[in-house]
C-alpha cells in the first residue's frame, strides 16, 4: 500500500510520526472518508467542502488547496490496486510540546492519506437487511465536525457488535421538551420512512452532515418523493414502515431489525428497493461524467 504524508508518497510501513504530534495526544485533528468507483473519486467536491468545514471547527488552516488536494487524491488512487476503493484523509495541529493551548508559534500540521478496498455490500445483505440497536447519544455538542477522536463513537459502535448488530443508532434528550430523538447512527446517518415519506433528521451541530446523506434527499427531490428535514422523534424511529441507513462506504442499506423488533414486516421495503435502485442509477451516471 502507497500512502502520503507530509509531502511525500511512500510505503505504509515507511510511514513515521512523531509521539508528540497533536493527533496522538489529544486528537487534535480531523479526517475525512472518500469513496472511489472506476478509480474516480465520488463527489470529491463535497468532500473537500466537508473537509473545509471541519478544518474551520478546529480552527486549523488548511494545508491544501482543492486543486492541491485533488492531485494528492488522484496520485493516490493511481499508486494503488482496485478499481473500487476509499480514500482516508487525516489532518492534524502538528508536533509540539504537551499543551493543551495550541502552539505559538503554529508548527507544519500532519497531513497524511491512504487508500483501502472499497467492498460493496453483498447481495445477501441487501436482501436481509440489518439489525441495529440504540443508545444514548452521549458524544460531545460538534458532531458536525468529523474530529479524528472518535472514542465515543467506538464505544457506540461496539455496542451494536457486542450485541450481534451492525450499527447503534443515536437517541438524545431535549433539555427544554424532556422528548427523546434520534440523531445519526454512530458512523452513519438515518433516514425513517413513514406513510411513504422520508424523515431525516437536520444538518445541524449534533449529526455530522453525510454526503451521501445529501444524495438521498437530492434523489428524493428529483424523483418527487415525499420528505422532511426536521428532528425525528424517538417514538417515530421505533414506529417506522421502514428504516433507511446511509455512510460513504454502506451506500444504502435497510434496518430490518432495531433493539430486536422487527421494523415493519421485517424485510427490506419498497422504499428502500426505489432509492437504492436510485441511487446506483446517480452514482453511475456520476462517474460517467
Amino acid at each position: 500500500m502507497t500512502i502520503y504524508l507530509n509531502g511525500e508518497f511512500m510505503p505504509i510501513t515507511e510511514a513515521k510520526v512523531s509521539v508528540l504530534d497533536r493527533g496522538f495526544i489529544f486528537g487534535d485533528g480531523v479526517y475525512e472518508v472518500i469513496p472511489v468507483y472506476s478509480r474516480r473519486a465520488f463527489r470529491l467536491p463535497e468532500h473537500l467542502k466537508r473537509l473545509q468545514h471541519s478544518l474551520d471547527g478546529i480552527k486549523l488552516p488548511n494545508p491544501h488547496d482543492e486543486a492541491e488536494w485533488t492531485r494528492i487524491v488522484e496520485e493516490i488512487i493511481a499508486r494503488n490496486e482496485g478499481e473500487d476503493q476509499y480514500l482516508y484523509l487525516h489532518i492534524t495541529r502538528g508536533a509540539a510540546k504537551r499543551d493543551h493551548a495550541f502552539p505559538n508559534p503554529p508548527v507544519p500540521p500532519t497531513v497524511f492519506a491512504m487508500s483501502s478496498p472499497l467492498p460493496t455490500p453483498p447481495a445477501a445483505l441487501l436482501e436481509s437487511g440489518i439489525s441495529c440497536i440504540t443508545a444514548q447519544d452521549n458524544r460531545w455538542l460538534r458532531c458536525d465536525i468529523k474530529a479524528i477522536a472518535l472514542l465515543p463513537n467506538v464505544l457506540l459502535r461496539q455496542m451494536a457488535v457486542d450485541a450481534g448488530c451492525a450499527e447503534t443508532i443515536l437517541i438524545r434528550d431535549d433539555p427544554v421538551t424532556g422528548n427523546d430523538f434520534m440523531t445519526e447512527g454512530a458512523a452513519s446517518n438515518v433516514f425513517v420512512v413513514k406513510n411513504g415519506s422520508l424523515l431525516a433528521p437536520p444538518k445541524d451541530n449534533l449529526m455530522l452532515p453525510g454526503i451521501t446523506y445529501d444524495v438521498i434527499l437530492e434523489i428524493a427531490a428529483v424523483n418527487d418523493i415525499p420528505c422532511e428535514v426536521r428532528r425525528v422523534m424517538k417514538e417515530e424511529l421505533f414506529s417506522a414502515d421502514e428504516l433507511l441507513l446511509t455512510s460513504s462506504t454502506k451506500e444504502v442499506l435497510a434496518i430490518t431489525h432495531l433493539d430486536g423488533l422487527a421494523v415493519g414486516n421485517g424485510k427490506p421495503g419498497p422504499m428502500f428497493a426505489q432509492l437504492h435502485e436510485l441511487y446506483q442509477d446517480f452514482k453511475h451516471n456520476v462517474m460517467r461524467k
